[in-house]
């Protein structure tokens, strides 16, 4: 199959479709404005509705009707824009709908700026609405990334009735790039829980209301287990020359192609140097880290927000190994001239310590 050249914001429509989505309500907002663009000129073309809708908090509502009626629908939007769906995120997790939300992400707080940033890792991971949910969130580092994790995201949110994240930094939707498509999905079957106005369907109810609290605990403890199960089943993580590595390097999108070239220019200097990218930030991939952690000597995390997925390492390794910390924000980049730096000083300081064991050795 030939591949095509485009930004990774078109590629995520474009493998929608092929997943079988048929709906998208959205609103434009800088970075991620060429999503509804494309969405607008293609669902058409495929038998499905586009909608722009008057706001945000509109468009996350309508994707609740269309996921109730077992369509499989989505939405794209930038930080000031995935603020104002939050809550509508809880009411579909609560009320168990799957959709597919694309976060490509801006400079913030506030309005920021229209520069790439990844300081929504808190609000999409965590969960930024009300009351005890998770979403599926996906991280891509390529155009081709953000085909193949959209058209997985359309997959676990059925699979776990749930919403799904493509979060993605704005230097990955503005990318173009070859991207190849896998041949279209067959035709999703209607889930037996959605309410289509039938006979067959009229028993079905949709809804995350539950008056009686041992009625609500029992939802949330089936949502938690759900959530369990998830972080079984569904955790993926890139590694990259961690064979051997002392020092091991860790972000997601953007970050983690830079890291890759830091990793390159360590290892051409001998210096013992890996690559963890988590691609699954939600579930976390835990045992990844744990597992590097009984060789490494130490973790870095370079992220574009002031510390955010450094929270999830820490507690993945939970005091195994040291993590340090190198970030840029406000739409600014790391280098891999930054990064490499940090990396070498580690490595001095490594080699510092332990000559000084070996020192202090030799004296008992």
């Amino acid at each position: 199959m030939r591949k095509q050249l485009m930004k990774g914001n078109e590629a995520i429509v474009k493998s929608a479709i092929l997943a079988g989505c048929r709906a998208f309500y959205g609103y434009p907002i800088t970075p991620a404005s060429e999503i509804a663009e494309a969405a607008a000129e293609y669902m058409p073309q495929a038998g499905g509705v586009f909608v722009q809708a008057e706001s945000e908090v509109a468009a996350i509502n309508m994707l609740y009707g269309a996921a109730s009626a077992g369509v499989r629908c989505m939405t794209a939007s930038s930080g000031p824009g995935i603020s104002l769906m939050q809550e509508g995120i809880s009411y579909m997790a609560g009320a168990e709908l799957p959709c597919v939300i694309a976060d490509i992400t801006r400079g913030g707080p506030g309005l920021g700026n229209i520069a790439a940033e990844q300081g929504d890792y808190h609000q999409v991971v965590k969960g930024g609405g009300h009351g005890n949910y998770r979403t599926l969130v996906l991280a891509p580092d390529s155009v081709q990334e953000m085909a193949d994790l959209t058209a997985l995201a359309f997959e676990l949110a059925d699979r776990y009735r749930n919403p799904a994240v493509v979060l993605a930094d704005g230097f990955v939707g503005q990318m173009m790039e070859p991207v190849e498509f896998p041949q279209a999905a067959a035709a999703p079957r209607q889930p037996t829980w959605a309410v289509t106005g039938t006979a067959e369907t009229r028993a079905n109810l949709i809804t995350s209301l539950y008056l009686d609290p041992d009625e609500l605990e029992a939802h949330q403890r089936g949502l938690e287990a759900k959530y369990r199960l998830a972080e079984q089943r569904e955790t993926r993580a890139e590694e990259w020359s961690t064979e051997d590595a002392e020092i091991v390097l860790t972000g997601y999108g953007i970050v983690g192609r830079i890291l890759k070239a830091v990793t390159s220019e360590a290892r051409a200097d001998g210096l013992k140097v890996g690559l963890l990218r988590p691609i699954t930030l939600y579930p976390f991939p835990r045992a990844h880290f744990q597992r590097l952690a009984r060789r490494a000597r130490v973790f870095i995390v370079v992220e574009m927000s002031n510390g955010q997925l450094i929270e999830d390492v820490r507690l993945a390794l939970n005091g195994a190994r040291p993590v340090e910390f190198f970030s840029r924000v406000g739409g600014n980049v790391p280098s891999h001239q930054e990064v490499l730096a940090l990396v070498r000083e580690q490595a001095r300081r490594m080699k510092r310590a332990q000559a000084s064991g070996k020192e202090q050795m030799a004296h008992v």
